[in-house]
C-alpha cells in the first residue's frame, strides 16, 4: 500500500537515475501515455466510450472498451489510488486488443468524478496525496462490494459481453483488496483474479481481504513488489496457505527489483521488464481460466 516507506523508496528508485521530482512529473505530463506501453500483437480494433452506471450509492462514471466485433469475456479493473484516468483507458485499452470487455472504474464516483488529479500527478507530491487519501479512506469493505456487484452487472447486460464465460477481475495497489472481495461477493462469475502490487491482501484485522478465499472460485495471479515483501514477507506465504487449503490455483511471486507501484505507465517506478511480465502472466491467467 502506499505509504512514507514506498514514497522513500520512490525517490532513491529517481535520485539512483538521477531524476529529480519534477524533471519526472514535467516528463509524464508532456509525453503522449499512448507511446508509454508495448503495442499488442495482432491486435482487435476497439470501440471505447465513457459509461455511467447506478449503484445503490449513487452513479458512477466508468470507461468501457471493447473489441469491435463479437462478444468477449469481461474484465472488471480496480486503478490504484490515484483512480481513473489516461493511464489506466490506456491499460484498459490494451486489454480490450487482446479480446477482452473491459470496464475500468472510477472508485472515487461518490465523492468525485474522474480524473481526480491531472496527468502527471504523482503520489510523491503532497498536494496529490492531499487530494486522495481522504477519497481513499471513503472506501470500505463495504462499498467495494456494492460497486462490484453493480459493475458486474453492468457487464451482463452488455452485449459485447459473453456471459457463457467467467469473468476476469484486476486491481493495483489499493484495487487488491478490491479484487479479492469481489472474486468472493460474485464467486459464481469471477474465474480469473489478479493483484499487481496489491497492499493489505492478508492482514491481522478481523476483516482481512484473505479471509474471504474460502469463498472465492476463481483462479488467481498475485504480483507483489519486492520493497512490498521486504516490509510483510510473511504476506506471501499467508496467502500461499489459504489457497491452497481452499483448493484454488494462485501463482504467487514476488517480483525482483520491482517497487510498489511498477505496473501503470505513468508511475515514477514503472519497470517496463516487470510489467511486461506481469502482462504475459496475466493473459495467460485469462486465457485458462476465463471460459
Amino acid at each position: 500500500m502506499c505509504d512514507e516507506d514506498t514514497l522513500y523508496d520512490a525517490e532513491e528508485f529517481l535520485r539512483t537515475r538521477g531524476i529529480t521530482r519534477r524533471q519526472f512529473t514535467g516528463a509524464v505530463a508532456g509525453t503522449a501515455v499512448a507511446l508509454m506501453l508495448p503495442r499488442v500483437a495482432n491486435a482487435k480494433s476497439v470501440v471505447e466510450s465513457d459509461v455511467v452506471i447506478a449503484t445503490p450509492d449513487g452513479q458512477a462514471d466508468c470507461y468501457f472498451v471493447r473489441p469491435a466485433e463479437g462478444s468477449h469475456p469481461a474484465v472488471l479493473i480496480w486503478p490504484d489510488i490515484l483512480g481513473l484516468r489516461p493511464a489506466f483507458r490506456l491499460m484498459g485499452k490494451r486489454l480490450a486488443e487482446s479480446g477482452y470487455a473491459v470496464l475500468v472504474v472510477n472508485p472515487y464516483y461518490r465523492l468525485k468524478p474522474s480524473p481526480v488529479v491531472s496527468e502527471g500527478a504523482s503520489f510523491r507530491d503532497p498536494a496529490v496525496r492531499e487530494t486522495v487519501l481522504p477519497l481513499a479512506r471513503s472506501l470500505s469493505p463495504e462499498t467495494n462490494v456494492t460497486d462490484a456487484k453493480a459493475f458486474i452487472a453492468f457487464l451482463d447486460k452488455q452485449p459485447e459481453v459473453d456471459t457463457r464465460k467467467k469473468i476476469g477481475t484486476t486491481g493495483y495497489c489499493m484495487g487488491g483488496p478490491m479484487v479479492m472481495r469481489t472474486a468472493a461477493a460474485v464467486a459464481s462469475r469471477v474465474g480469473a483474479a489478479a493483484t499487481f502490487h496489491g497492499g493489505g491482501l492478508a492482514t491481522d484485522a478481523d476483516n482481512s481481504p484473505h479471509l474471504l478465499i474460502p469463498q472465492m472460485k476463481a483462479s488467481f495471479l498475485i504480483a507483489i513488489a519486492e520493497n512490498d515483501d521486504q516490509k510483510d514477507p510473511v504476506a506471501k506465504q499467508t496467502l500461499r496457505t489459504h489457497f491452497d487449503e481452499a483448493g484454488l490455483p494462485a501463482e504467487i511471486e514476488v517480483y525482483e527489483g520491482a517497487l510498489h507501484g511498477w505496473c501503470p505507465p505513468d508511475s515514477a517506478v514503472y519497470n517496463e521488464q516487470q510489467a511486461e511480465r506481469a502482462w504475459s502472466r496475466l493473459l495467460d491467467l485469462f486465457s485458462k481460466a476465463l471460459v
